[in-house]
């Protein structure tokens, strides 16, 4: 390896997962809050708004693992 090769760490891949899933569960929560259906969650919206919260959960538990390569 080069000292140019950019080596993506476990800390850098939990902080890319996390402003990836928390704008989508933000986003899913406040379009259903502008449709005036807050609460009224069909199927698919509940399965984004896991799966959103979910990528979040494992972007956080790769934070603590710091500096090793992922």
């Amino acid at each position: 390896m080069h000292k140019t090769d950019l080596i993506i760490t476990k800390r850098m891949l939990g902080m890319l997962l996390i402003a990836l899933g928390a704008p989508a569960f933000i986003g899913i929560i406040l379009l259903d809050a502008l449709r005036g259906t807050l609460g009224d969650f069909g199927p698919a919206q509940l399965l984004a708004l896991v799966g959103s919260l979910g990528v979040c959960l494992v972007g956080l538990s790769l934070l603590p693992l710091g500096d090793r390569p992922a």
